[in-house]
């Protein structure tokens, strides 16, 4: 089992980890140390115990403020795909007369060509890159709360 001297806090721990974890552990503690060092040079010397305590409440401030930004983008994510449902659900207006006009034209010289709204086209667009990017942020705060229940 490997072994790996972690500082945090500008004090030096010895920690065994599973093969292949170094990397986890050295983030982990690396997270840790940035919540720490501030302590240090604001505080001075002060316990071990309490410096860790104070950087770890540190950290489960940012998660829960980090919790609730998903739960958040999780709202909109399903305010979003409800919207796009609605849209999708309804046929748009123009598209009606364009099929109209489509139907008066002879059967061999009949062309039909689907008509979306460019409004629609666009909103969905945006609609889209929206999600995207909320589930971007859902995956990167996932990735941070594996990495911290990694240390738990």
């Amino acid at each position: 089992m490997p072994e790996l001297d972690l500082s945090i806090g500008g004090r030096v721990f010895r920690m065994s980890c599973q093969p292949g974890e170094e990397g986890h552990l050295r983030t982990a503690a690396a997270i840790l140390d940035a919540e720490a060092a501030p302590l240090m040079s604001q505080a001075g010397r002060m316990p071990e115990a309490r410096m860790l305590l104070m950087a770890g409440l540190m950290l489960a401030d940012r998660l829960a403020g980090h919790e609730d930004q998903t739960a958040q983008a999780r709202r909109r994510i399903e305010e979003l795909e409800a919207r796009l449902a609605e849209l999708e659900a309804r046929p748009p207006e123009k598209v009606d007369v364009v099929v109209e006009k489509i139907v008066e034209v002879p059967v061999e010289t009949r062309v039909e060509v689907p008509v979306i709204p460019r409004s629609l086209i666009d909103r969905m667009a945006e609609l889209a890159a929206e999600a995207e990017s909320m589930a971007d942020a859902a995956e990167e705060r996932a990735g941070e709360l594996a990495d911290l229940q990694f240390d738990s």
